[in-house]
């Protein structure tokens, strides 16, 4: 289970997380939705200890990952696989050492190595793409890699952030089938940070909608699809707002959450 309580986060004066508080039930997937900056990845962050709160807590397992030490941190990062926006891929690296980069950073054997990654691309159905090199992919395949890269580590728990961004519906719909056939192969417990409403509605389990540094509303696909909540609703109807939303920044860039988490 991984839980946020009274969370809040500020970078300088703007204040991104002002209380969030939301749990993740084990074996489920959470959607959590809302507009470009307001502070979804950020929450993510917190989440493997990337980031630390300015208030309140995330707990994972009944460890309060603020109050983690140095080794008990990477021992709960040894159960949760990250899936980054822009895939964060090393393009120096082939394809076959980008997903076992956090294998030999366990200091796993070579054989059981590459056995990882070849189950860990079949199942994002890259087989046979282990000596290819990033550049020669499409944005749809760097995200299975990335997908990949996190499942070969057989987590507990997978985060997800915007895994279907900047690609087009049917690319999409082909992630959206992965990240579902993922958690029936492995049994995880996900978190996917999304603005795409198609996408929340076809993995998520339950989604949350962060607004305003909180969140606003929770709830299974029917309730969310059904509210009355006036935010909400225009939200998920892609309607424009009059009201503008603040740029979270200050957090790490992807490459550098791939390295610090295997640190």
């Amino acid at each position: 289970m991984i839980a946020f309580r009274g969370l809040e986060k500020a970078f300088g004066a703007n204040r991104v997380l002002t209380g969030v508080t939301l749990t993740v039930r084990e074996g489920e997937t959470m959607v959590i939705i809302g507009g470009s900056g307001t502070g979804k990845s950020v929450a993510l962050k917190h989440v493997v200890g990337l980031l630390e709160p300015d208030a309140g807590e995330v707990e994972v397992d009944g460890q309060v990952v603020s109050r983690l030490r140095r080794g008990e941190l990477q021992e709960l990062r040894a159960h949760v696989g990250y899936v980054f926006q822009f895939a964060a891929l090393f393009d120096s690296m082939t394809i076959f050492d980008n997903v076992a980069f956090g294998l030999r950073r366990r200091r796993l054997d070579e054989e059981t190595i590459r056995e990882r990654v070849a189950e860990s691309l079949r199942l994002v159905d890259l087989a046979g793409t282990e000596r290819g090199m990033p550049a020669d992919l499409s944005g749809g395949m760097r995200k299975r890699v990335g997908l990949a890269r996190a499942i070969a580590l057989r987590p507990k728990y997978l985060l997800y952030d915007e895994p279907t961004t900047g690609l087009d519906p049917v690319t999409s719909a082909v992630i959206d089938e992965l990240m579902v056939r993922t958690r029936e192969a492995l049994g995880v417990t996900s978190i996917v940070i999304t603005h795409d409403m198609r996408s929340a509605y076809r993995v998520g389990d339950r989604i949350a909608m962060l607004y305003e540094g909180r969140i606003r509303q929770e709830g299974t696909v029917a309730e969310i699809q059904q509210t009355t909540d006036p935010v909400v609703r225009q939200f998920i109807e892609g309607r424009p707002s009059a009201r503008g939303v603040g740029v979270a920044g200050g957090a790490p860039g992807a490459e550098s959450v791939v390295e610090g988490m295997q640190r």
